[in-house]
């Protein structure tokens, strides 16, 4: 099934003439996680997103799926064996896009440090017996000497060594886009740049629909829905205030995040990195390569400014350059070096005080719970007790509070999922790796609102199943099936490196896309290959300007900065091609690409400097 430009008309269509079951609100991975899984139980549903899809929040993430050994520093066992369960679910309906990683954990022997040797390796034991990992991706402890050989461009002084565990690299845009693109081949009504307005009412007072602008037309109509649930992420309180009969707190406190993107000649690590800031400030940086790239972050700041535009600010570059450069003192990074950035929201539940996942709250054990915790961990290890014992131990511990109230990285990661009195459902916070846990927490709470309310009897999936496009192949296969849908791209005329490229960034949808070969030729400025990605994309992922094709849809903004130039004007042209764009739109994409390319690569901050 189409889903494209060609295909929105009729989308919009069915959104203003069809009474749907369900409809979210909100087009990032929330809204994407609980629109695949309604349209999977068969249920009439329907999302609007004001902007594109996964443009706010969910591109703008670490690019990580965590499996959140932080949490262990303040010793929270139930988060991380959550956590650490769920990444290996999405990576079973996504097999395609989270990637295992070794990361590396160096640690300083400095004031209030997260973990010291020994911390590290009982967090790493833990770690690995919750996530059930062996083999080659079990923790190891190295030595300060292995360390500076792995990474020689670290700062040795007052190095002691690191811990080294597993983790997972993620494409956050492509996982939303996949859950989006499932969500509409089960017949869901997705629709980006088309804005909420107001939340309508029955005569009873509750709510069912919502009346919306189509930022492409301009045109205004009701969306009739027995169910409306809010997944607007840092939105989330906007569009509570939507609805004239809520009266409520706010429930959010947003804070921005910032990565900074350099070439790999002038930063180059083995694997992704991520270290205390050494500045004393309860926070961690992730300093992670990617292609030719290495990128590093992130800030943690509250944050009160324009929600849909959040921008690096040169306070933010200084803070992360002055990090980089004291654990990489050989470097010398400058602004000039940043070839991309991305400042993104988080949307923090403002009622929750705890860890979050650049710190946490600082806390201070006694000698008594110290001593209790290792005897534990001990007898865990030797399959003398249970997790249940030891997180019996945990929950006890004696702690006390450094601080008052928590900092901008001290708020929880926890989500929360409430209905208002007019029956509005809110499904807030959370994080990436915890979105089709949301999500089936949601649909629960949707059926039974449905049989109470509509005589309705839904039958749910098991969505721990329940594929994204793409992901439709062995989860335990995923090199051999990446190896397999490149040797198909080969066949078809492409090189080596550009068939694999697409069959990693699309999976099991690489096939289609080289398919089109048979009938396809290059675009003018374009490889073969390029020029098929787009065809495909344009046919079956609704990017509808430049931006979202080579911002959202393949990361060329972020990660190919050097070949972006000589990219940009081919594909906005055959994109004009495509749609059929004038010479005033094709104007107006250009300018808005290249407004969007001298934000990521920071002109103006660039320009302030000279």
């Amino acid at each position: 099934m189409s889903f494209s430009q060609k295909t929105r008309s009729d989308i919009i269509n069915h959104l203003k003439n069809d009474q749907l079951d369900v409809l979210a609100i909100g087009g990032g991975i929330t809204g994407a996680g609980v629109a695949l899984q309604a349209a999977a139980a068969h249920l009439k549903t329907g999302l609007i997103e004001m902007q594109d899809f996964a443009e706010g929040t969910s591109s703008r993430s670490t690019k990580l799926v965590h499996g959140g050994i932080r949490y262990l520093k303040t010793f929270d066992v139930e988060v991380v064996a959550d956590t650490v369960q769920e990444r290996a679910v999405v990576q079973g309906i996504a097999p395609h896009i989270p990637r295992p990683k070794q990361m590396i954990l160096p640690i300083y022997d400095e004031p209030e440090a997260t973990f010291s040797m020994f911390s590290v390796k009982i967090a790493m034991d833990l770690y690995d017996k919750l996530a059930n990992v062996t083999g080659e991706f079990a923790n190891k402890v190295i030595s300060k000497e292995e360390v500076l050989q792995l990474e020689p461009d670290l700062d040795p002084h007052n190095l002691l060594g690191a811990g080294i565990y597993l983790d997972f690299e993620n494409n956050d845009a492509r996982l939303v886009i996949e859950n989006i693109k499932q969500a509409a081949a089960d017949g869901g009504l997705m629709a980006s740049h088309v804005q909420a307005l107001q939340i309508n009412h029955n005569e009873k007072g509750q709510v069912n629909g919502v009346h919306v602008r189509d930022l492409l037309t301009q045109e205004e109509f009701d969306i009739r829905a027995k169910i409306v649930i809010n997944t607007a992420g840092p939105w989330s309180d906007q569009v509570r205030k939507l609805d004239t009969k809520y009266h409520g707190s706010q429930q959010i406190r947003p804070t921005k995040g910032v990565h900074l993107v350099v070439d790999d000649s002038k930063l180059k690590v083995p694997t992704a990195t991520y270290f205390d800031t050494g500045k004393q400030d309860g926070r961690m940086v992730f300093v992670i390569p990617r292609f030719n790239k290495t990128y590093f972050g992130t800030t943690d700041t509250d944050y009160q400014g324009d929600f849909q535009h959040p921008e690096v600010t040169q306070a933010d570059v200084d803070y992360l350059l002055e990090i980089i450069n004291r654990r990489y003192p050989h470097v010398h990074l400058t602004i000039d070096d940043i070839e991309a950035s991305w400042a993104g929201l988080r949307p923090l539940l403002s009622a929750n005080g705890g860890s979050d996942y650049n710190g946490g709250t600082k806390k201070s054990i006694s000698e008594t719970s110290f001593n209790q915790l290792i005897k534990a961990v001990n007898q865990y290890q030797s399959g003398k007790i249970g997790r249940s014992a030891v997180e019996k131990v945990l929950n006890n511990l004696q702690a006390a509070q450094s601080e008052k109230t928590p900092s901008a990285s001290s708020v929880s990661r926890g989500s929360s999922l409430t209905v208002d009195d007019d029956g509005l459902l809110n499904l807030a916070g959370g994080k990436i790796t915890d979105y089709r846990k949301m999500a089936a927490g949601a649909l629960q709470k949707i059926k039974s609102i449905l049989a109470a309310d509509f005589a309705m009897q839904v039958q749910l999936p098991d969505s721990k199943k329940l594929q994204v496009a793409g992901g439709h192949f062995d989860p335990t296969q995923v090199d051999e099936n990446i190896k397999k849908y490149t040797q198909i791209g080969v066949d078809k005329g492409l090189s080596e490196a550009e068939a694999n490229k697409i069959a990693n960034l699309f999976g099991s949808n690489a096939p289609q896309i080289f398919a089109l070969a048979d009938y396809t030729t290059a675009a003018p400025g374009l490889s073969l290959g390029e020029t098929l990605a787009l065809h495909y994309s344009l046919d079956n992922e609704m990017p509808l300007t430049a931006v979202d094709y080579l911002l959202r849809r393949t990361n060329h903004i972020l990660f190919e900065a050097d070949t972006i130039d000589q990219i940009k004007q081919p594909v906005i042209d055959e994109m004009a091609r495509y749609f059929q764009w004038d010479n005033q739109r094709k104007q107006q994409e250009t300018e808005n690409l290249d407004k969007a390319i001298q934000q990521s690569q920071l002109a103006d901050l660039k320009g302030q400097d000279d």
